[in-house]
């Protein structure tokens, strides 16, 4: 395609990549590699989303989307520790930034589209928005949604397991501690030098690594882009409901 437009003398520098998504899950680890993976080469790239399921309601579903800077410098140190991300005040929310998007069409093909137009003047189209039946995408989203949600407990209990490990490492250490403190004491009576209060040989003093957040931010993410459609969705087909009622009664 770049080979194609520059063969016709278009615009084919490249800003970034085009990519499908199927009632807006696009939210996920494999586009964030991506899109640091562009950021090497292009410094300013944006990732082009299109989802054809909301395009069938009659909605221009294109999106331009950019990572933020505090993420991204988090993303590079690969700090989502749950300190690090209090201390940047960061949330899920501050993943992604969407850049507005203003499509137009040349005076030749507004010209060629004005001639293609019938002269009735209702088309189909307007027939279609007065359609009331959304349960095929409302199903869809709530499977969507549900999935989203059983992913997002999964990795709540990774962190409860996590802070059940850190809490029992914490009581293994105080015993410990209190154990080599009365050794010392004892030491100490016999004129003996203490030994040292921490070990970092022994395997109760290693650090446990704190599970990453990231995953659990990007799955917040979906599950509130989810609830925003079947909300929008839902709003527009009472409206729908109100219209067709108020005609029937006229």
């Amino acid at each position: 395609m770049m080979r194609c437009l520059r063969e016709v003398n278009v615009d084919n520098n490249t800003v970034g990549w085009y990519q499908s998504t199927i009632l807006g899950s696009y939210q996920t680890v494999e586009l964030i590699e991506t899109f640091m993976n562009y950021q090497e080469n292009i410094k300013r790239c944006v990732c082009i989303i299109y989802d054809p399921s909301k395009a069938n309601q009659g909605v221009l579903a294109l999106k331009a989307l950019k990572l933020s800077d505090s993420f991204m410098e988090l993303y590079r140190n690969g700090n989502f520790t749950g300190e690090k991300l209090r201390e940047k005040n960061f949330s899920w929310m501050d993943i992604f930034e969407e850049i507005p998007i203003k499509v137009s069409n040349s005076a030749l093909i507004s010209a060629f589209m004005t001639e293609l137009e019938t002269d009735t003047p209702i088309s189909q189209g307007d027939y279609d928005r007065l359609r009331s039946s959304t349960t095929p995408f409302l199903e869809n989203n709530m499977e969507f949604l549900i999935k989203c949600m059983d992913d997002l407990s999964m990795e709540q209990q990774k962190f409860q397991f996590y802070y059940r490990n850190l809490s029992r490492q914490q009581a293994q250490q105080q015993a410990w501690l209190q154990k080599r403190r009365a050794e010392n004491m004892a030491r100490k009576a016999a004129g003996e030098e203490p030994l040292p209060e921490e070990d970092p040989s022994n395997q109760i003093f290693k650090p446990i690594p704190e599970p990453s957040r990231l995953e659990s931010f990007l799955i917040t993410n979906q599950v509130s882009n989810f609830c925003s459609q079947i909300n929008g969705v839902a709003g527009q087909n009472f409206s729908r409901l109100y219209l067709t009622k108020a005609l029937n009664e006229d």
